[in-house]
């Protein structure tokens, strides 16, 4: 297999998954609705956001489309360099192979910013959404990302000797997130870790 093959088939692939685990989620839970796996650990829980990695936010009106716009932009920038990298068989396909991941990533959360206030009627806490309504929640490029996985790694007391935050509450990584925000830090957690190899 080529590496523009593998790049186009591992970004569909990717994307195809984040969409649809999103879609899925929309069309059947309430907005704030969670159900647990993997014992009382991990959850599904579903909230939407401003179009930020991992629920965080970037302010309302022109703030969302400055940031969906700039995404856009990046993401442009993205595709061109690998495929740029390819047509002058620069990179080796392990290189090729993480671009890939971040592109679909990025792609991913954009779609939802783009289309789905426009595809998608409100999620509420009372509303299942529908797809295709009369009227969307909110114009083009102004669209909320949909986020469902949650697992904290640890919440609790911390013990009283660690120094000055010793016996607070804490809740270690409690943020949300979704497939195509797991695409690009495995991503570029991979370029990190293997750089040497894609240098060679």
């Amino acid at each position: 297999m080529n590496k523009k093959t593998l790049a186009l088939l591992i970004i569909s692939i990717l994307i195809l998954l984040d969409q649809a685990s999103k879609i899925y989620i929309k069309l059947t839970m309430y907005m704030g609705e969670h159900f647990f796996y993997l014992g009382d650990w991990a959850s599904i829980h579903f909230v939407e956001n401003e179009g930020m990695a991992f629920g965080l936010s970037f302010g309302g009106g022109i703030g969302k489309i400055l940031l969906t716009t700039f995404r856009i932009v990046v993401v442009s920038f993205i595709a061109y360099y690998i495929f740029h990298q390819i047509k002058q068989n620069k990179a080796n396909s392990f290189f090729i192979i993480c671009l890939s991941i971040i592109f679909a990533g990025a792609i991913g959360n954009i779609i939802d910013s783009i289309f789905y206030g426009v595809i998608f009627n409100e999620s509420t806490p009372m509303q299942i959404a529908t797809i295709f309504p009369e009227q969307g929640y909110a114009p083009l490029l102004k669209g909320k990302v949909v986020d469902m996985f949650y697992f904290p790694l640890y919440q609790g007391n911390l013990p009283e000797w660690v120094p000055i935050f010793g016996g607070k509450a804490v809740d270690f990584f409690p943020y949300i997130f979704n497939l195509a925000d797991a695409y690009i830090t495995v991503g570029v957690a991979l370029l990190l870790i293997f750089q040497k190899k894609i240098l060679h």
